[in-house]
């Protein structure tokens, strides 16, 4: 008799295993990609190598929930494929195991990703892609530093000219001439400050100046007026600036999606699409279940190909594909119409669905598929 513990725990770790090295494998595949993503802009900021890896590695999570199905998939396929091949589940079933039995490692397995997946969704992905969007907005802060060039009348916009002496080993800005030139200034400013520093703020970016002077020129009057100062602020125009950002769905974690900001105007003109995007993380999460159920159902069902598990291979393959685009033309139907939330449910619950009953049931049909083949032998 084999022991059913045992069972359960050897198919596991097999699974456990294989799902770990073909998700590190994925994951190391998209890491490269979004590394190309940031290269240039670290390049260009003069940014550290430790921020170019930061900002890689806060892009990865968002990617788990496609990572993580397909990883059990393949190693669903990979190891009961191996498990039909080596005669395994025939010993199994032969010792009294059921195919629900035999399944149900893979469930187990399945439903463990399926709550990591959820975790993922509603907090460490949108938390993380919050992180680097915020990164992303410092490092810009540091890149728009580099516009300005020592030594020449630097041109920021159409109507701002920004001259530099020279940059200290800080990052500061000495011997500063601005000319600000803009429409909503009454007259044309210009101001001379001993150094400065450019600073990013909610609204964008501004140029902080130290021990200056600010002259503007009266026509009415004639006279030139001239303002001394400590400390003295300019607004950067938003094209050289980073506002900052308000947060998309995806950044959002699962309980901001449902308690938007009932102060934001913004906020509440995309309720719709916050509940939208909390109802696809939760069907998402399920898609291991959906996959897997799959992977079970072609291949531990039906009698056994001695040619090999190929033509069913190719049909688990064919299906989750047409799972997964289905999934994602469902969620951008649900922008705009709440029907579609209910078909994501129906799409990777109804597998599952159909899995169990087959597969619980499979006793009756293995018996009348025999039954078929030794009439037709006959």
């Amino acid at each position: 008799m084999i022991n059913f513990k045992i069972f359960n725990l050897y198919t596991i770790k097999n699974l456990a295993i294989t799902t770990i090295f073909i998700g590190v494998t994925l994951a190391a595949i998209i890491l490269l990609t979004q590394s190309l993503k940031f290269l240039e802009l670290i390049v260009e900021a003069g940014a550290s190598s430790g921020s170019f890896w930061v900002l890689t590695f806060l892009a990865l999570p968002r990617f788990f929930e496609v990572i993580l199905p397909i990883a059990l998939m393949i190693a669903g396929i990979v190891v009961y494929n191996r498990m039909i091949s080596d005669n395994e589940i025939v010993v199994a079933r032969s010792a009294g195991m059921s195919t629900m039995q035999v399944s149900k490692p893979a469930f187990i397995l399945a439903a463990f990703i399926s709550v990591l997946i959820l975790f993922i969704t509603a907090w460490l992905a949108p938390v993380s892609l919050s992180k680097m969007q915020e990164m992303r907005q410092i490092v810009k802060a540091q890149y728009s530093t580099l516009l300005f060039q020592e030594g020449v009348f630097n041109e920021i916009g159409k109507s701002l000219t920004v001259y530099i002496d020279s940059r200290n080993d800080k990052g500061e800005l000495e011997g500063l001439l601005i000319y600000d030139n803009r429409p909503e200034n009454p007259a044309p400013v210009t101001i001379v400050a001993k150094r400065g520093i450019i600073v990013a703020t909610n609204d964008g970016q501004q140029v902080l100046v130290f021990d200056g002077s600010r002259q503007d020129f009266n026509d009415r009057t004639g006279a030139l007026n001239r303002l001394d100062f400590d400390r003295y602020s300019i607004d950067l125009p938003e094209s050289s600036s980073v506002t900052k950002k308000w947060k998309e769905p995806d950044e959002r974690t699962f309980f901001e999606l449902l308690n938007p900001n009932s102060q934001s105007v913004k906020d509440k003109k995309f309720r719709k699409e916050f509940l939208v995007e909390a109802n696809r993380r939760i069907a998402g999460s399920l898609l291991p279940l959906t996959y897997i159920s799959i992977v079970l159902t072609l291949l531990l069902l039906g009698p056994k190909n001695r040619s090999g598990q190929a033509p069913k291979i190719i049909m688990i393959v064919i299906v989750s594909i047409a799972i997964q685009s289905l999934f994602l033309s469902f969620s951008s139907f649900a922008t705009k119409n709440i029907m579609g939330v209910f078909l994501l449910y129906f799409l990777v619950i109804t597998p599952v669905v159909v899995s169990f009953l087959l597969l619980s049931n499979s006793g009756s049909f293995l018996k009348a598929a025999v039954s078929q083949k030794k009439m037709r032998e006959a």
